[in-house]
């Protein structure tokens, strides 16, 4: 029997039974199976997609249109996984309604069951009226790559007495709003410590160490394929480059010597 979704209560319930929360990125239906299957909790159509897939150098350039492409790609390989859309930058912080159609059409037309918006106090009330109208928040804090020329590149946060207490600020208004979840990006460990045990939502860390109730990487950065950003938290758990490299180093090679294809395959005249 396939298994059941899983719902934004499950997943906001992992944290008060202490069940770690693993979230991949995904771009595509083959890969969003592939992670499903492995199981993974949460699969992340990231707006870390104009990086790793379009090769931007951040990620101000993605559109809507391109997540929600993305997200409908996804959402057809996930039977378990909890799916959720990035909402790109400027798509939903000049007004609520903005905010509102985006959400909505990342739903409807992405077919995602829940959004992420970076973001503390100011879009808090942002959050509670997309929360209010039945469409699951996931928040952002901390770290926020929509910010990367106002931070002046991929900077850690939190660091010092008044920039943490802005992140916990951030954090409890971002709870306090009614996202279900968040993700905490490159803080300090210690402050991801204070902000997990402080709200009372499902904390998921990325460059924020080990005390977060779950984890999120980018697919291409854990499977040892994108090197063009290497941060210090990423771990490799393949070398899928180096595979990928081969495996068609060898259908180039055979090719051009006529090695492939041969007789087995290919099709005769008679069926055997």
């Amino acid at each position: 029997m396939a298994e059941k979704k899983l719902t934004v209560p499950q997943i906001a319930a992992m944290k008060s039974k202490g069940e770690k929360i693993v979230m991949v990125t995904a771009y595509d239906y083959t890969f969003a199976r592939l992670f499903d299957a492995a199981g993974v909790d949460v699969l992340l159509v990231g707006d870390s997609l104009g990086m790793v897939v379009q090769g931007r150098k951040n990620t101000l350039g993605v559109t809507m249109d391109h997540m929600i492409y993305h997200s409908h790609c996804v959402a057809k390989g996930a039977a378990r996984a909890h799916v959720v859309c990035d909402l790109p930058f400027l798509s939903y912080q000049a007004s609520k309604e903005d905010a509102i159609r985006v959400s909505g059409a990342a739903l409807k037309k992405g077919r995602a069951e829940a959004v992420k918006m970076e973001g503390g106090e100011e879009i808090a009330e942002t959050i509670r009226a997309v929360v209010d109208l039945g469409i699951p928040v996931m928040g952002h804090v901390g770290l926020m790559p929509q910010r990367v020329q106002q931070m002046g590149g991929y900077k850690i946060q939190g660091r010092g007495k008044d920039a943490a207490k802005k992140v916990l600020r951030d954090a409890k208004a971002v709870a306090q709003a009614g996202a279900y979840a968040m993700v905490l990006e490159g803080i300090p460990l210690e402050l991801a410590k204070q902000v997990t045990k402080e709200v009372g939502v499902p904390t998921i860390g990325i460059g924020s160490g080990r005390h977060c109730d779950g984890q999120v990487l980018v697919c291409y950065d854990l499977l040892g394929m994108f090197e063009d950003i290497a941060p210090k938290f990423v771990k490799k758990f393949a070398d899928l480059k180096t595979v990928i490299q081969s495996a068609v180093g060898g259908y180039v090679a055979q090719v051009r010597s006529g090695e492939f294809p041969d007789l087995q395959h290919s099709f005769s005249e008679q069926k055997s």
